[in-house]
């Protein structure tokens, strides 16, 4: 069975996208940057940013049942190389106990004022 959850990002519609996708024991979160959705503002520095991409990771994973724990893959999209060194201890506290297999490129992101973008998979523990 395919359940499709949505941020409320005005994005999801016009790009023609969810949130995430739910499908038998696997989730996958789509990249999320850090748009505050309710009020639709961004955090200046990439530090919030993070913060928030993976608030609304966590509030998406809960609404679809599933938990940072099971998060098996991760991918992080940064617009500077610097940007690593100031992400990696935020990432850490998050995922440092889970370890998922991670990936982290430098690129540019949609919107010039996004600094950090990330998606996830997770895989439900029985």
């Amino acid at each position: 069975m395919r359940r499709l959850i949505s941020s409320g990002s005005p994005f999801e519609l016009k790009a023609g996208y969810s949130r995430a996708v739910v499908q038998g024991d696997w989730c996958f979160v789509s990249g999320t940057t850090g748009y505050d959705y309710a009020t639709m503002t961004m955090p200046e520095s990439v530090e919030e940013q993070t913060r928030r991409c993976l608030a609304t990771i966590g509030e998406v994973l809960d609404e679809a049942g599933f938990s940072f724990a099971e998060v098996v893959r991760c991918h992080y999209y940064v617009t500077e190389a610097a940007f690593a060194d100031r992400v990696f201890p935020i990432l850490g506290e998050t995922f440092g106990k889970i370890r998922p297999a991670a990936t982290m490129v430098v690129c540019d992101l949609i919107r010039p004022e996004m600094l950090i973008e990330i998606e996830v998979t997770a895989l439900r523990q029985r």
